[in-house]
């Protein structure tokens, strides 16, 4: 299931600031898909002191969350590691991971930002745009913005607001538990993306997609 190339991946900081400039306004903020029956996690590892790439993708029947396969590349590491600009490191190997899946899936979870990112264009839009797959950004931390505190329930949530636009959401997926950072990545409203993470969420505080997802880039 090969993609087609929308930039090149050889470019300088500048250069990738610039790329994701000229992509924000491409990522669609609303539903665009038809029926999920398989959804994916992807996560990310570095080995050899981050000189490898692990890229990881997990794919489960949705929505009973049954695995229904997983890809897993190794690569050496092109882009240096900078604040902003992850999804220049970690993206290629992504793509080379989905690509050899037997079937697309129809929906990528990212362990990381969609539009909740300085230039709107994090990791989870990056992959939706490159794919042309819905995807969300489900994220373990705050990159950017602010939000008022969450409620204690599964299930509550607040906007995260920068600037004054609404750029995500802190999701409760686990009483207690610490939020997630919910975001559109492509082809998925907001309302969509926080349904299908708690509907991907069972016992642990990450969407089961993800939570497999880094476990298989972990392993060495």
């Amino acid at each position: 299931m090969p993609f087609r190339s929308i930039h090149s991946w050889q470019v300088t900081a500048q250069g990738a600031i610039a790329i994701q400039e000229s992509l924000r306004d491409q990522v669609i903020r609303e539903d665009r898909f038809g029926v999920i029956n398989t959804v994916a996690g992807i996560d990310v590892g570095f080995e050899e002191g981050g000189g490898i790439t692990r890229a990881a993708v997990v794919v489960l029947g949705y929505p009973g969350l049954e695995l229904a396969e997983t890809s897993v590349v190794r690569r050496p590491t092109s882009f240096p590691y900078v604040p902003g600009l992850l999804s220049f490191r970690e993206a290629p190997a992504v793509l080379e991971a989905i690509e050899r899946l037997s079937t697309p899936p129809d929906l990528l979870f990212c362990d990381g930002q969609g539009i909740a990112h300085p230039r709107r264009l994090g990791l989870a839009s990056h992959l939706g745009l490159w794919t042309d797959l819905p995807s969300i950004g489900a994220a373990k931390s705050r990159l950017i913005g602010q939000h008022e505190p969450v409620g204690e329930r599964r299930g509550d949530w607040q906007p995260l607001y920068d600037a004054g636009e609404l750029i995500g959401a802190a999701l409760r997926t686990r009483p207690t538990a610490r939020p997630l950072y919910i975001s559109i990545g492509h082809r998925i409203s907001l309302e969509t993306a926080i349904r299908m993470v708690l509907s991907c969420t069972r016992v642990y505080r990450l969407p089961e997609p993800t939570r497999q997802a880094h476990h298989l880039a972990s392993l060495r």
